[in-house]
C-alpha cells in the first residue's frame, strides 16, 4: 500500500506564492512518476504538473511559467512551487502516482489565493 501525505496549503493573497510537498511512503519512490491534480468547488479534477522518474516536467497551460514540479528521490518528496497565484488557482491539491496499474492519492491541501 502506497500512501501519499500532502502539505504546505493556506491562504494566500494574489501574487503570493506557497510550495506544496507530497511524501510518498514507498522505497521505490524513484522508479514512480508522479504528479499534482487540483480540484476547484464545482469543478472536475485536472492534471496541473507531472514529472517523471527521469525528471521530465509537463504542466497544464494555465500554470505554466508560475508552478513548478520537482523531485527529490532522497527525500521520498514531490514538491509544487507555486509562484504568482491567482484566485482562479484555489483549489484542493492532491498528490498522485500509479503503480501495478493502480492509481495513488493524497488526503489533498486546501490552497486559496484571496485578498
Amino acid at each position: 500500500q502506497v500512501q501519499l501525505v500532502e502539505s504546505g496549503g493556506g491562504l494566500v493573497q494574489p501574487g503570493g506564492s506557497l510550495r506544496l510537498s507530497c511524501v510518498v511512503s514507498t522505497n521505490f519512490f524513484s522508479s514512480y512518476n508522479m504528479g499534482w491534480y487540483r480540484q476547484a468547488p464545482g469543478k472536475q479534477r485536472e492534471l496541473v504538473a507531472r514529472i517523471t522518474s527521469t525528471s521530465s516536467t509537463n504542466y497544464a497551460d494555465s500554470v505554466k511559467g508560475r508552478f513548478t514540479i520537482s523531485r527529490d528521490n532522497a527525500k521520498k518528496t514531490v514538491y509544487l512551487q507555486m509562484n504568482s497565484l491567482k484566485p482562479e488557482d484555489t483549489a484542493v491539491y492532491y498528490c498522485n502516482t500509479a503503480t501495478n496499474f493502480l492509481p495513488y492519492w493524497g488526503q489533498g491541501t486546501q490552497v486559496t489565493v484571496s485578498s
